[in-house]
């Protein structure tokens, strides 16, 4: 009951299932079948386990800000390349 075999052969399509389970685009229906199969199947779980954890950083890391120096270092480097380019 470990993996997959038992349970269909998970392909891609039902990983797909698991991306559009966590970005709840799924019917209620389909989501207790997910629920379900992801109780089952200790391979999903671990997909499903590790996208929650990409989701979760990717998400912390988008909320972080440049310092203003940075910025700053930037804005200056793309107007020299404007100049440079002769769009400035």
């Amino acid at each position: 009951m470990g993996d997959c075999q038992s349970l269909g052969n998970c392909d891609d399509s039902r990983i797909a299932r698991l991306y559009e389970y966590l970005d709840g685009a799924l019917s209620v229906e389909d989501i207790n079948d997910v629920k379900n199969h992801l109780e089952h199947c200790d391979e999903c779980a671990q997909e499903y386990d590790l996208e929650c954890i990409i989701r979760s950083v990717v998400k912390r890391s988008c909320s972080e800000q440049a310092p203003d120096a940075l910025k700053s270092k930037i804005m200056t480097r793309i107007s020299e390349i404007r100049v440079e380019i002769g769009h400035g």
